[in-house]
């Protein structure tokens, strides 16, 4: 009965037949056809989904990625810089090439940089769901949208009808 029921929808609906049909393209028929709705929140389900690792991630890529960190980052070398050659002249712990605060820096950097593009990895498959999950939500609106037009015009038909067997019986009658 249900694969009838999915056949049907698929022919009437999107006029192919049911082998034709992708994977998601057969999923959004059959919540069709149970009457169950297709969206749904993706944000929790990635965030429910997430390991640690991942929401460490994402949590230093936001703060890496921030005005607030770019200033702070450049408030610390500056203070840096004027420690070691102004404060602390004779005796600086990191006189001018500032070799130790490059070394810091490097370090940081190449730590950083793996752990954002981690992020970004992450984003990405996130937005790749969510595109998925557009498609399908665009597809069963599409279909539901196409059902009413059917809907409409079988109305619109049998009104017609049914006024033009009035006009024959009224003409009839004159």
């Amino acid at each position: 009965m249900q694969k009838d029921l999915i056949e049907t929808l698929a022919h009437q609906l999107l006029e192919v037949d049911d082998g034709v049909l992708r994977p998601r393209e057969k999923a959004v028929i059959e919540r069709i056809a149970k009457r169950l709705a297709v969206s749904h929140n993706l944000n929790v389900e990635f965030a429910d989904a997430a390991t640690p690792g991942e929401r460490l991630a994402d949590q230093v890529a936001a703060v890496g990625g921030s005005w607030g960190f770019i200033i702070g980052f450049g408030v610390v070398i500056a203070a840096w810089a004027l420690l070691n050659t102004v404060v602390l002249a004779s005796d600086a712990f990191d006189p001018y090439p500032f070799i130790f605060l490059n070394l810091m820096l490097s370090l940081l950097a190449a730590i950083q940089a793996p752990v954002i593009m981690m992020s970004q990895n992450r984003q990405a498959a996130r937005d790749r769901i969510a595109a998925n999950h557009d498609y399908e939500v665009n597809l069963k609106a599409e279909i539901e949208i196409a059902a009413l037009h059917e809907k409409l015009d079988r109305i619109r038909s049998e009104d017609l009808a049914l006024l033009t067997e009035r006009v024959e019986q009224a003409v009839g009658k004159v």
